[in-house]
């Protein structure tokens, strides 16, 4: 199984070069791949890469301070979102945080270098596997035997190549509440079209399914808080378990929240 590893500028592509025989060593039957050439002279490789992109399985595209806004970057992490699911493509942030970066990369899974969040990514690798993968009794033995190495030569790169000396311009308050409030809207607008959709599913079929059910299930609980009814009302009207419910409550609420945090933003004198 294909990795596709994207880098650009040498801390970048040191970092990329590292992961990949790392994941090779602890999941042997992956096969990642990392070009070979200065990926700022890519444009002879437009072939190869996309070559490479049609057989690639999971795409980790390696970020730093230097190269986030690198063209080669947004190209790669293009192609990689249009030829994968989401949860299939990731970002590796060498030193950045999640709070770094704008639209389309933030949209990615976030991996930081450190044990937990290693771990997750090589937990999803191994899951597309198929029947190659390991079980995750024998992955948890094999991680804790290579990651101790892998944490020393990820700090010695680090050590060894100078970061670049500019300054980098902090994001403004303004920037990363507007995409926030992006973000938020374009899930809720999803949201509410998938469980639209399921409701009328629901209501117009005599043996809807359980995710239909469960979205319909859910629209009675947005729809309840609108309405201002307390938890436990809620709770004892509603077919599902207390936990979810709760679940369910918090995930509107966060939304609610979050846009109504940007839109004071956005109305302030």
């Amino acid at each position: 199984m294909k990795i596709f590893l994207s880098w650009s500028k040498p801390l970048s592509k040191q970092c990329a070069e590292l992961l990949g025989d790392w994941i090779k060593c602890t999941l042997q039957a992956s096969s990642p791949w990392v070009s070979s050439k200065d990926i700022d002279k890519g444009t002879l490789w437009f072939n190869e890469i996309n070559s490479q992109l049609k057989d690639t399985a999971v795409g980790i595209v390696f970020l730093t301070k230097e190269n986030k806004n690198n063209p080669w970057i947004l190209f790669e992490a293009g192609a990689l979102a249009k030829g994968l699911s989401s949860n299939k493509v990731c970002t590796f942030l060498i030193d950045l945080t999640p709070a770094d970066l704008e639209s389309p990369l933030s949209q990615f899974n976030h991996t930081m270098p450190n044990k937990d969040s290693v771990k997750g990514l090589l937990l999803t690798i191994n899951k597309e596997l198929g029947d190659s993968k390991l079980d995750n009794n024998i992955l948890d033995k094999i991680f804790e035997t290579y990651w101790p190495q892998l944490e020393l030569d990820f700090n010695a790169i680090i050590k060894s190549i100078p970061l670049d000396s500019s300054e980098e311009p902090e994001r403004s308050e303004s920037d990363i509440l507007t995409e926030i409030l992006y973000t938020t809207r374009t899930m809720d607008k999803r949201i509410r079209n998938l469980e639209s959709n399921s409701v009328e599913d629901y209501e117009n079929s005599r043996s809807p399914t359980h995710s239909e059910k469960r979205m319909y299930l859910r629209n009675q609980i947005a729809e309840a808080l609108n309405q201002g009814h307390s938890v436990s009302d809620i709770i004892a009207n509603v077919d599902l378990p207390s936990e979810e419910i709760k679940e369910h409550i918090k995930f509107l609420r966060n939304i609610k929240g979050i846009n109504k945090l940007v839109e004071d933003f956005e109305n302030r004198p």
